[in-house]
């Protein structure tokens, strides 16, 4: 009997846990937010100045960095943008990252940009439907002296013209590994 009680408790607790992982890795999608405004359009948010003010955590939510941002965007004339960055850390470290937007789709429920950094390892998509931006990339940084790569799950949201907030999600090997939370500043013209 005892036998029995500790196999039913065990695929008890199988379900339970594979049931609370699905969970964990569901999504909003970005449709959700196609009627939400203020609209963001990528190529009138970014283009021109803007600065940034972010937080770094670790996976036990401790701020382990923070930093601010230089940016300047600009497109040509084909939509192709164009996004600067420059990064002051607390530690009075400097990193650079130059963003390459290209649009790819334009459907009543989003807009699509295909995106590559100086830093990314490959292409990643960019859906943005009303107020928000969602994309994933995988980025190389330097982490006590090695350079590794994270995964990084982007979602921003535009909460006036001039303020997008952007949380973030890094992982690697599908563990949460840490948080980025930043606000970014459009420069009043």
């Amino acid at each position: 009997i005892r036998e029995i009680i500790m196999k039913k408790l065990n695929t008890t607790l199988l379900i339970l846990l594979t049931s609370l992982m699905l969970s964990a890795c569901s999504s909003v999608a970005i449709e959700s937010y196609q009627a939400n405004q203020p609209k963001l359009v990528l190529n009138e948010f970014f283009n021109g100045d803007l600065t940034a003010h972010g937080i770094v955590k670790n996976r036990s939510g401790e701020v382990i960095r923070y930093f601010n941002v230089t940016m300047t965007g600009t497109w040509d004339e084909n939509g192709v943008g164009t996004l600067a960055e420059k990064f002051i850390f607390n530690d009075s470290s400097i990193e650079y990252r130059t963003w390459i937007f290209t649009p790819i789709s334009d459907t009543k429920m989003n807009k699509q940009y295909s995106a590559k950094a100086n830093d990314t390892l490959a292409s990643s998509l960019i859906d943005i439907s009303g107020n928000a931006f969602f994309m994933n990339y995988d980025l190389l940084i330097n982490y006590q002296g090695n350079d590794i790569d994270v995964h990084i799950d982007d979602k921003m949201y535009l909460v006036n013209d001039n303020t997008i907030i952007n949380e973030s999600v890094m992982s690697k090997y599908g563990f949460e590994v840490g948080y980025i939370t930043l606000t970014i500043i459009k420069s009043e013209k």
